[in-house]
């Protein structure tokens, strides 16, 4: 029990970064009912934007002055990715059926693995990130590292300026219309296509705040990170209730959570150490995928995507 508050402030560090990439499942979705299951991978090329960048800049630049123009770069890669794949990848598509859209976004996922495989040879393994120094900081029984600062500080301004963004701009009330009839949308003067493309664009922004995350927060990277990571942000999309921003977020925390303190405590049961380890970190978060699909289908808060049939 003396190591509960640690637990729970990792799975909430855990969770605030499967929530920043849950946003861009949940949000493309929400406006056109598209899985995309490359949006793993366009996390993971944010993560090598920002690495790049870095390599870029000349020696001796502290982290400091490096990290916004890493975050700049990241932030470019990604979204450059996720506004070409959907105009030429899903837009072609977008009244096809709908397995037509899923299979695509399989094979786009496995060509952009390839493609950073074929950049950075060496991230076969993985690949140094660089770190903020300073740090661990105490707070009571709780340690943070610096990555986790960075973190803690990314996670809510961004969904605060989603928050604004969708609820306060034009362009956010366009978002919410296209996504409520789109048909209806494009009568009243929305310009549904552009639409589309800025929830791609924010999407893969919010991702790769979340990949910039990951490399400060696990020290390295490689060109298979987003596959698991992905999924584990669509579970959590899923149980926050696909469709809905906030959701997203709190399906992260929760599913951050769960699987931090299932990793953490399953073990000191008799007889199930073995099922506390970290490789069945990966199993507990589909397990609670799937307890939650059998007992309340829509998610946490609820879908938030009409039915258009």
């Amino acid at each position: 029990m003396n190591e509960l508050p640690q637990q729970l402030v990792n799975g909430l560090l855990l969770g605030a970064m499967y929530g920043l990439v849950a946003i861009g499942y949940t949000m493309v979705y929400g406006i056109v009912q598209l899985i995309n299951f490359a949006h793993g991978e366009i996390f993971m090329t944010g993560a090598f934007g920002a690495l790049t960048v870095w390599l870029w800049l000349p020696g001796g630049t502290t982290m400091w002055l490096a990290l916004p123009l890493m975050i700049t770069g990241a932030v470019i890669v990604a979204v450059a990715i996720a506004v070409g794949a959907e105009r030429f990848a899903y837009r072609p598509l977008r009244n096809a059926p709908r397995l037509a859209p899923l299979i695509t976004a399989i094979g786009l996922s496995l060509a952009l693995q390839q493609a950073v495989w074929a950049w950075y040879p060496e991230a076969k393994s993985a690949r140094t990130f660089p770190q903020i120094s300073g740090g661990p900081f105490e707070i009571g029984d709780v340690t943070l590292q610096t990555g986790d600062l960075f973190l803690v500080a990314a996670a809510p301004l961004s969904m605060a300026v989603l928050g604004w963004f969708v609820l306060r701009t034009r362009t956010g009330r366009g978002m919410q219309a296209t996504a409520q009839d789109p048909d209806t949308a494009r009568l009243m003067g929305v310009d549904t296509d552009r639409i589309i493309v800025i929830a791609f664009a924010l999407g893969a922004a919010f991702a790769a705040v979340g990949a910039v995350a990951y490399g400060l927060k696990y020290g390295e990277i490689n060109f298979r990170m987003g596959f698991i990571l992905g999924l584990k942000a669509f579970t959590a999309a899923v149980l926050g209730g696909i469709g809905n921003i906030y959701g997203a977020m709190i399906g992260g925390v929760v599913l951050g959570a769960a699987e931090t303190l299932a990793t953490a405590y399953i073990a000191e049961i008799p007889g199930m150490s073995r099922f506390g380890s970290q490789s069945w970190a990966d199993v507990w978060a589909f397990v609670l995928l799937i307890l939650v699909l059998l007992l309340r289908p829509q998610g946490l808060l609820g879908e938030r995507v009409a039915d258009r049939a």
